[in-house]
């Protein structure tokens, strides 16, 4: 199991755009033009042509998108935001674990292994029971000009060149995902497959992902994150091989951005978005949604997609299959304050 985490707040608008209601090209200007050329996932929904790697999983069945729906959390703080999607809780700091270790506790032991692609362990994946991080180490304060003096200082050393070279090839696994063409990204994709694949190798990861807050300009922006985001994906894929038939890729954000576009090209934080699921046992082919429509009067606050799904329910239900856990029972260790909701089912093939 892989959770992807877009930190920023990923536009779900801009990412699975919903062309067939009336009201879409009017309110989306011009960031609603690339969709004439994206996959078209049913009647309503249209996939964002940046992401042709995850169009033909959805194809082949093994890809499922959740529209309008958001965690808990109806303020737009980032902070506040992520914290509410990482702990599982119904306010911000109100839970002090993550539900991503909380889920640990409820697998066999001997398959509670986790590990977070990430510089240091992610809220989602603290707590009680253990989990390591792997990312290279981070010189914030290095200037390029610095790093290719040391590139050429070692050039002629037979034992650091390599180490060195293979520090500076990782070093930028965990940025931006528009970062080198997406190239970054999907080496990141291939190094979680392959924490994940080794008999003794995690069975749980985190990936976080940056640079889905869109203020300005978001049209060229957010289709190099998709971009790299889908070679991520693929990565993943081409690197567990076989074992991608038993893995689960849940891919979210902390809320979504403003229906309508802003002054500068972007969009302002919101509320509603969207949500992914990838994986070989994935119940694909379908966009789950119960969709509240873009006229102003169906807008939340007058201004966001308002949310009729609760990302607490799919997570659950998406979990609960996989792991074949018993729904209620992962609700109530996952999402103690959603307990009393019903996970949502049939996001597994049986």
């Amino acid at each position: 199991f892989v959770f992807v985490i877009q930190r920023g707040a990923a536009d779900g608008l801009g990412t699975i755009g919903a062309v067939g209601d009336p009201a879409f090209a009017g309110v989306r200007g011009d960031l609603a033009a690339d969709f004439a050329t994206g996959t078209k996932l049913d009647g309503m929904f249209a996939l964002h042509p940046a992401m042709t790697a995850s169009a033909g999983l959805y194809k082949q069945g093994q890809a499922l998108f959740a529209h309008a729906i958001a965690s808990p959390y109806r303020d737009r703080s980032h902070f506040d935001g992520q914290n509410v999607l990482e702990t599982g809780g119904a306010s911000a700091y109100q839970v002090r674990d993550g539900w991503l270790n909380r889920l640990l506790g409820v697998l066999p032991a001997d398959q509670a292994r986790a590990i977070a692609v990430a510089a240091t362990v992610p809220m989602a994946l603290r707590g009680r029971r253990e989990a390591a991080s792997y990312a290279p180490s981070n010189l914030p304060d290095a200037s390029d000009d610095l790093m290719q003096r040391v590139t050429m200082l070692y050039e002629g050393d037979q034992q650091l060149h390599g180490l060195w070279s293979e520090a500076m090839a990782t070093r930028q696994l965990t940025s931006d995902l528009a970062q080198d063409g997406g190239r970054n990204a999907a080496a990141t994709g291939a190094l979680a497959a392959r924490l994940l694949k080794p008999e003794t190798g995690a069975r749980i990861a985190m990936i976080e992902t940056g640079g889905w807050d869109t203020h300005t300009g978001q049209r060229g922006r957010l289709a190099a994150q998709l971009k790299g985001l889908d070679a991520m994906i693929a990565g993943l894929q081409a690197g567990l091989g076989p074992l991608w038939a038993d893995t689960m890729v849940l891919v979210a954000t902390e809320f979504g951005r403003t229906v309508a576009v802003n002054g500068t090209g972007g969009t302002d934080h919101g509320t509603g978005t969207a949500a992914m699921l990838f994986g070989g046992g994935v119940k694909g082919g379908r966009v789950v949604s119960d969709w509240p429509g873009l006229a102003p009067a169906a807008l939340y606050e007058a201004r966001d997609l308002k949310p009729t799904m609760q990302l607490d329910a799919f997570i659950g239900g998406a979990v609960s299959a996989h792991f074949g856990v018993e729904p209620a029972r992962a609700m109530a260790a996952l999402f103690p304050a959603s307990a009393r909701t019903a996970a949502i089912e049939g996001l597994v093939r049986v």
